[in-house]
C-alpha cells in the first residue's frame, strides 16, 4: 500500500457487521475517516424538545450518590482522597465505579471516584505539591524513582530556562505557563475507538510506522519513535477495556457500546496526562448516528438514550486532577475544560443538529447546572430555529452553555473541528496546539515606562532600555517605548514555549490523544494576551488626557494622576478601540517573527479565564486609573464599569478585534438580560424572541 502524506489507512478487508445499517463510504474502504462516517450517516432534526425524557430512577440514585460525596470532598477541603504509591498510567489501576448494578457508562481515573491520581511525570515536585497541601504525602519510593532515575518534564525544563526566562516567570510578565503541569489543548479522535475498535487502529499505526521516512533526520527518529510510542498506548487502551470486562478491540456494535468506547479513549488520556485541557472534541453528532439506528431498530426507548448520555456526561463531570492551591487560585477553581462542541454547520449548508445534541444539553437539567462538561455550541444563523430557541431557553435557565461563531470558523477548519479549553478550534484528529499561557501585556507597558524595571519587585527584569523622563506621559514617546517592549517580550515569550513544549514532548508525551490523531497533524503554536482593555485604556488616557507620574525614591513611576477625561475601550469609539486592535495586531506580528517549535503555526488568544484577577494582583498601577492588584478585565472585555453605552456598544468594540491576527480566539464574558439592549417592549437576538423565551420560562416556574 502506497503511502501518501497525511493519509492515514484503513486495514479492514471488509464491511463489519458492526456497521450494518451504516451508508458506506471513504471511512468504511479507503482511511480513518470519521467525518465521512458522519456526514454519510447523520440525521438532521429540526424538531423541538418535547421528545426529551426525565432522569431514570438509577440516574437519580447515582446522581444523589455524586452529590454526598461531592458534600464529603467539600467538607475535607476540596479533596476527598488522592493517590500516593500508584503512577498513573493508562492500565495502572484496577475497575472504580459508583454503583456497578445502576451506572450504564462506567469507568474512573483511579480505582474509585473522588480518588485523584498521581501524575509526576509533568513534575514530581509539583506531584508532591499537590498531595503535601492537601495532606497527603506521595510514596518515598516514587519520589526517589522520579529524583535519581526518570527526569520528569519539569526538571527538563528549569535545566533549559535562561536566567531571563526564570526572572520573567518570577515577575509574572509571562504567566500561567505549562511547565509544570500538562498543557492540554490535544484532542483526541475518541470517536475513532467506537467506529473501528483498537484493532483496527493498531493495524492503522503500524502502517503510518511501516510507510514513514527511513533517511534518519531527527524529525523522522522522532516521528518514528513516537508512533511507536503510539501504539504501546493503543495496546494499553485494549487493556483498560479489558479491566473493565469489555472488548473493545472490535468495533462498537450499539448505542451504548459506542458511548462506552468512546469514553474508555477519552478516560485512557486523563489517566496519562493531567493537562489544563482535557476537551472531549465533538462527540453528540456521531453518537446520534448509533442511538438513531438503536431507536429505528427498537432496540433500545427514549429514556434509555437520555441514559446514556447522562451516566457518560456524569462521568465526565467527576474528571479530578491532583492540583496545587497555585493552580486552584491561577483558575479560580479546579476546572477541567472538559469541552464538547455540539451543532454547527456542514460545509454543504446542512446544519448538524440532532436529537442528541439536545440530549447533552438536557443533562443541564436532568443532573443539573454544572461548568464541566463545558457545553459550547457552535453557533451560526442557519441552525434550527428550535434548536436555537432550545439553547435559549437552556441558557437563562442553567447560564451553563458557551457560544462560538461556527460561521466564521467552518472556513477555516471545515465541519469536523472542535474547541479545545475554551476557544482554540481545530480539526479533529488533523490538528493539534501548543497551549502557552499568557503575556501580561498591561506590565510590558509598566516595563515600557520604567526602561524594564518591575514596578512592584523593583529589580531590572526587562532590557535596559531608557524609562520615560519627565513629569507627563507623551503618547508617541511611550509608544515608541512600548513597540520596543513588545519586541522583547514577543520573543522571549516564543522561546520560554519553545522550551517547553520540547521538553513536555520528551518526558510526558501525550501517546494515546496522539494515537488517535492522523499521522502527519497540523501543529498550532498557541500564545495569548492579558490586559488587553488596560492596555488599551492606559494609552488612550496617555494621548487624550494628561497622564502625571508618580515617582518612588528610587525615581521609578510607581503610580499615575489622570487629569480629564479620556474614551474608554467598550463604548465603540473608534478613538481608543484603533488603539486595542492595533495592539492585537502588532504584538502577533512580533510573534511571527520567531522560530516556533516543531514549525508550529503562531496563533493568539485574547483569553485569560478567570486568571485575570491573579495576573492583576501582579501588575502594579497602571495610567489608566487602575490601580495595583485590581483584576484585569477577563479576555477582550473592557474594563469593569467603563462601558457606559450599552451591551451593543461593548460587543461592538469587541467586534473590531481581528480575528486573523488572534486565531486562538477572542474570549468575551457576557450576562445579559432583556432590558441591556435598549429596547423596552421587545428584545431580538438574531431572530430569537429572548423577551417571549424568558416569560415561558417564568411561567413554568424556572
Amino acid at each position: 500500500m502506497q503511502a501518501l502524506k497525511g493519509m492515514v489507512y484503513l486495514m479492514a478487508k471488509e464491511f463489519l457487521e458492526e456497521w450494518e445499517g451504516f451508508k458506506p463510504g471513504r471511512w468504511s474502504s479507503t482511511s480513518v475517516n470519521v467525518r465521512d462516517f458522519i456526514q454519510k450517516n447523520f440525521t438532521p432534526y429540526d424538531g423541538d424538545d418535547s421528545f426529551l425524557s426525565a432522569p431514570t430512577e438509577a440516574t437519580k440514585k447515582l446522581w444523589q450518590q455524586v452529590m454526598e460525596l461531592s458534600e464529603k470532598e467539600r467538607e475535607a477541603g476540596g479533596v476527598l482522597d488522592m493517590d500516593t504509591k500508584i503512577v498513573s498510567t493508562i492500565t495502572s489501576h484496577k475497575a472504580g465505579y459508583l454503583d456497578k448494578e445502576l451506572e450504564q457508562i462506567v469507568g474512573f481515573q483511579t480505582d474509585k471516584p473522588f480518588k485523584r491520581s498521581l501524575q509526576p511525570f509533568g513534575g514530581i515536585r509539583m506531584a508532591q505539591k499537590a498531595c503535601q497541601d492537601n495532606g497527603y504525602e506521595v510514596d518515598p519510593e516514587v519520589v526517589e524513582i522520579f529524583t535519581k532515575y526518570r527526569k520528569t518534564h519539569n526538571q527538563g525544563v528549569f535545566d533549559a530556562y535562561t536566567p531571563e526566562m526564570k526572572l520573567a516567570r518570577h515577575a509574572a510578565i509571562i504567566t500561567g505557563l505549562p511547565d509544570a503541569y500538562g498543557r492540554g489543548r490535544i484532542i483526541g479522535d475518541y470517536r475513532r475507538v467506537a467506529l473501528y475498535g483498537v484493532d483496527l487502529l493498531i493495524e492503522d499505526k503500524k502502517n503510518q510506522l511501516a510507510t514513514s521516512l527511513v533517511r534518519m533526520t531527527s524529525k523522522n527518529i522522532r516521528l518514528r519513535e513516537e508512533l511507536a510510542e503510539q501504539l504501546r498506548a493503543l495496546e494499553d487502551l485494549k487493556k483498560l477495556g479489558e479491566i473493565y470486562g469489555f472488548d473493545i478491540s472490535r468495533p462498537a456494535k450499539n448505542a451504548k457500546e459506542a458511548v462506552q468506547w468512546l469514553y474508555f479513549g477519552y478516560l485512557a488520556a486523563v489517566k496519562e496526562q493531567n493537562g489544563a485541557a482535557m476537551s472531549l472534541g465533538r462527540t453528540s453528532t456521531f453518537l446520534d448516528i448509533y442511538i438513531q439506528r438503536d431507536l429505528d431498530r427498537g432496540l433500545i426507548t427514549e429514556e434509555q438514550a437520555q441514559e446514556y448520555i447522562d451516566h457518560f456526561i456524569m462521568k465526565l463531570r467527576l474528571v479530578k486532577f491532583a492540583r496545587t492551591p497555585e493552580y486552584n487560585q491561577l483558575f479560580s477553581g479546579d476546572p477541567t475544560w472538559v469541552t464538547e462542541s455540539i451543532g454547527g454547520v456542514s460545509i454543504d449548508g446542512v446544519p448538524m443538529v440532532t436529537k442528541t445534541s439536545f440530549r447533552y444539553l438536557h443533562t443541564l437539567d436532568n443532573l443539573g447546572p454544572a461548568p464541566e462538561p463545558n457545553m459550547t455550541v457552535l453557533w451560526s444563523r442557519k441552525l434550527p430555529q428550535n434548536f436555537k430557541k432550545f439553547c435559549a431557553k437552556m441558557s437563562i435557565r442553567t447560564s451553563s452553555i458557551q457560544y462560538e461563531n461556527d460561521d466564521m470558523m467552518r472556513v477555516t477548519h471545515g465541519d469536523d473541528y472542535a474547541i479545545a479549553c475554551c476557544v482554540s478550534s481545530m480539526r479533529i484528529g488533523k490538528e493539534m496546539q501548543f497551549f502557552g499561557a499568557r503575556a501580561n501585556l498591561a506590565k510590558c507597558l509598566l516595563y515600557a515606562i520604567n526602561g524594564g524595571v518591575d514596578e512592584r519587585l523593583k529589580i531590572q527584569v526587562g532590557p535596559k532600555y531608557r524609562p520615560v523622563e519627565g513629569d507627563y506621559l507623551d503618547f508617541d514617546d511611550v509608544m515608541e517605548k512600548y513597540e520596543d517592549m513588545m519586541e522583547w517580550l514577543a520573543g522571549l515569550y516564543v522561546n520560554t514555549l519553545n522550551v517547553i513544549h520540547y521538553m513536555h514532548d520528551k518526558y510526558c508525551y501525550e501517546k494515546i490523544q496522539m494515537a488517535l490523531h492522523d499521522r502527519d497533524v497540523k501543529r498550532y503554536f498557541a500564545t495569548g494576551i492579558a490586559g488587553l482593555s488596560v492596555v488599551a485604556d492606559s494609552l488612550s488616557a496617555i494621548k487624550y488626557a494628561k497622564v502625571k507620574c508618580i515617582r518612588d525614591e528610587n525615581g521609578i513611576v510607581t503610580d499615575y494622576e489622570v487629569e480629564g477625561d479620556f474614551p474608554k475601550y467598550g463604548n465603540n469609539d473608534d478613538r481608543v478601540d484603533s488603539i486595542a486592535v492595533d495592539i492585537v495586531t502588532k504584538f502577533m506580528n512580533m510573534i511571527r517573527k520567531h522560530h516556533t517549535y516543531r514549525d508550529g503555526v503562531p496563533t493568539m488568544s485574547i483569553l485569560t479565564i478567570t486568571s485575570n484577577v491573579v495576573y492583576g494582583k501582579k501588575t502594579g498601577n497602571t495610567p489608566d486609573g487602575r490601580k495595583m492588584g485590581v483584576p484585569l478585565a477577563p479576555g477582550a472585555n473592557p474594563m469593569h464599569g467603563r462601558d457606559t453605552h450599552g451591551a451593543a456598544a461593548s460587543l461592538s468594540s469587541v467586534a473590531k478585534l481581528p480575528f486573523r491576527h488572534a486565531q486562538d480566539g477572542i474570549s468575551n464574558t457576557f450576562s445579559i438580560v432583556p432590558d441591556a439592549l435598549g429596547k423596552d417592549s421587545q428584545v431580538f437576538v438574531g431572530d430569537l424572541d429572548i423577551e417571549s423565551i424568558a416569560k415561558e420560562l417564568n411561567s413554568d416556574g424556572v
